[in-house]
């Protein structure tokens, strides 16, 4: 604590650092509560990593039930249970309905709005942001806070500092740094007595070193609405599994159910940096096992003639069966009456499995979603509260929760959001005056 008996009065109730998508909300609901509220950003426009969220369009939440919400959290998920039932899914909907946003429902519970233009939801919170009479700074770099007995400053650039009751750290993570998000609040809170966990890359794609990853023979062909598997090396169950689309690329796999994956891959390799990781794709998902055996044994049947790889590609794109062909030992050029059974069962169970090793993921600048950050052991779950400061307050992705691609994140962003801003507000209007303005 530092003696501030000679600084002047304090200059604002609410400090907000980091004008994202938790920030913009933390300032609208402090400023809603009737706290006196500062937003700063280093950038020079506000929302710009919501700009890009959801491809552009802005997936501003998710509207699965609660439950099936928070399953889609894996990074710490009870510890967001107060805040979600506070202000989930349902009033972050609302809110953005009663601002004249009108929403759409589209599949896996994502919502959007009608627009299908990010810009549609940044402008409006903007906008509410300076209605509500929320004094704003851009380019405005925060290099470290200092705390009282009596309050909290926030240093700028050129020595400039101000006073306020009360600060909320929404200043993101690592990952999209060209959004702003480059880890600056990690060092501002641990000066403060906090633990930082080690960030890492979530949501991010995998990488590979398997021959067709690395020859590039399957880049660019996409599957839809697959199941994609992890597995570790001897297991016989996955340690995780995940459905939605691949995508193939010159480095690994992509795609939401790659994303998706991606938390537990880093999980493992955190635990064990040794650890040998493989993934299980299944390229034929509209067919069952047995129903692909009994297909190809019809084929053969009928057009015993046709090579073999003429007929998988009835099911697959031709470089994949190229591929399945080759993992499966088989010549696509020998024709399909010739194939043994047991040859076609050998087949079918890489098609419905092609085994890949995934050697880890893309880096974390790359990732859409930054793992790890200010531990949430630090912070009080009810209200967003610091246990180690009072009044400093932490929101979104700076701390360490994250989820899902899908709506999930921002969910989360919106959520702690709202409810660190209004907790920051009632904490620096509850103080006695006497309390808040140090003698001259």
């Amino acid at each position: 604590m530092t003696d501030l008996a000679r600084r002047p009065a304090l200059d604002y109730d609410v400090i907000i650092i980091g004008g994202g998508p938790a920030g913009l909300m933390a300032a609208i609901a402090a400023r809603e509560e009737g706290a006196k509220t500062l937003l700063v950003d280093k950038g020079e426009r506000l929302g710009r990593k919501l700009a890009i969220s959801g491809g552009g369009r802005c997936n501003v939440t998710n509207n699965k039930p609660l439950p099936e919400l928070m399953a889609n959290i894996p990074g710490n998920p009870k510890f967001l249970y107060s805040a979600l039932t506070k202000f989930g899914s349902p009033d972050i909907a609302q809110f953005f309905e009663r601002l004249g946003i009108r929403l759409k429902e589209e599949d896996h519970g994502r919502v959007f709005p009608v627009s299908d233009k990010a810009s549609t939801v940044v402008n409006v919170m903007v906008e509410r942001v300076y209605a509500l009479g929320c004094e704003v700074w851009l380019n405005r770099p925060v290099v470290g806070l200092m705390a009282s007995e009596t309050g909290m400053a926030v240093k700028f650039e050129a020595d400039m500092v101000r006073w306020t009751r009360a600060v909320v750290i929404a200043a993101g993570g690592s990952s999209v740094p060209q959004t702003g998000s480059t880890g600056d609040a990690y060092p501002w809170a641990k000066a403060l007595g906090h633990r930082i966990v080690a960030p890492y890359p979530t949501a991010v794609p995998l990488t590979s070193q398997s021959w067709f990853i690395t020859q590039s023979s399957l880049k660019g062909i996409s599957l839809r609405e697959t199941t994609l598997s992890l597995w570790s090396e001897g297991s016989k169950r996955p340690l995780a599994q995940e459905q939605g689309d691949v995508l193939f690329s010159h480095f690994g796999l992509t795609g939401p159910a790659a994303l998706r994956l991606s938390h537990f891959v880093s999980t493992a390799l955190r635990a064990d940096p040794a650890a040998k990781l493989r993934a299980s794709i299944d390229t034929v998902p509209g067919l069952t096992a047995d129903e692909m055996l009994l297909g190809l044994s019809e084929r053969r049947r009928v057009d015993g003639k046709k090579r073999l790889e003429t007929i998988l590609e009835s099911w697959v794109p031709a470089r994949m069966a190229t591929v399945l062909l080759i993992e499966s030992g088989l010549d696509g050029r020998q024709v399909s009456g010739e194939v043994p059974g047991k040859a076609l069962q050998s087949l079918v169970q890489h098609a419905k499995g092609l085994s890949l090793s995934i050697t880890g993921t893309l880096p974390l600048e790359k990732a859409t979603v930054t793992g790890g950050g200010v531990s949430v052991q630090d912070i009080a779950p009810a209200t967003m509260a610091s246990k180690r400061c009072p009044g400093l307050y932490f929101c979104g992705e700076v701390m360490d929760v994250h989820a899902h691609t899908g709506g999930y994140n921002i969910t989360v962003a919106f959520s702690t959001g709202h409810l660190a801003g209004q907790s920051a507000a009632h904490y620096a209007l509850a103080l006695p005056p006497s309390h808040l303005i140090d003698s001259q």
